[in-house]
């Protein structure tokens, strides 16, 4: 399942693993992660990344994923859980720039192979129908207005106590929106055989009804 940012991609791929019992797996919170451990280490100042310094850590991340008493997932860097961090918006802001270095994707999309090679995945992010998983028996493009996508992400940000400001959100979008379809590696694109969801207009269960009846039917095929 790729996709913009703030599409609701994740809600969407998590309620399909647990319907169908398979395993779900957030690669843009992979990236978060790596972006979160450059923000704590001060490998990104005013002169840009140090990618330096980030190509010689990379390789000692180690980002898993658990999930709480509820069944909740929650990402892991290093051993701690970090969910709730990379979710903010100075991560938000530096994510697109640190995910667009071609060994960061190449260490991320590696990593993705292993854990999709386990077993049946649900897996959602911006390039795993065109880069990943070129071969997946499934692929869904999800897309929606900026505007829409901004109030979700500000809507979002309000619930977990966050005071962020409407118009920087949007402008985080658009620009993480520029970001990722412009970078040199492994752009955000719509793959040929992808399916368009455009959910600007849709209800979480509109979405969700939708996405189940192409999921059986590719499983009929």
């Amino acid at each position: 399942m790729d996709g913009h940012s703030s599409c609701g991609k994740s809600t969407m791929a998590k309620k399909l693993a647990a319907a169908t019992g398979y395993t779900y797996i957030d690669t843009g919170a992979m990236y978060r992660a790596v972006t979160l451990f450059c923000l704590e280490n001060g490998l990104i100042g005013s002169n840009g990344i140090d990618t330096v310094e980030l190509e010689r850590c990379l390789p000692d991340l180690n980002i898993s994923f658990g999930k709480d008493d509820e069944g909740r997932q929650f990402t892991m860097l290093n051993g701690r859980n970090v969910e709730r961090e990379i979710r903010g918006m100075e991560v938000s802001s530096n994510v697109s720039p640190v995910s667009a270095l071609p060994f960061v994707r190449e260490a991320m999309v590696a990593q993705q192979r292993i854990m999709g090679g386990k077993g049946a995945v649900i897996m959602d992010g911006r390039d795993i129908g065109t880069t990943v998983f070129p071969d997946a028996e499934l692929k869904i493009f999800v897309t929606a207005r900026d505007d829409v996508r901004a109030q979700r992400r500000y809507d979002e940000m309000r619930q977990k106590g966050d005071n962020p400001v409407y118009e920087d959100v949007l402008e985080n979008v658009r620009q993480r929106d520029y970001i990722d379809s412009h970078r040199d590696v492994s752009p955000l694109r719509q793959a040929p055989d992808a399916i368009v969801l455009d959910n600007s207009d849709m209800t979480m269960a509109e979405q969700d009804e939708w996405l189940m009846r192409h999921y059986l039917a590719a499983v009929k095929e």
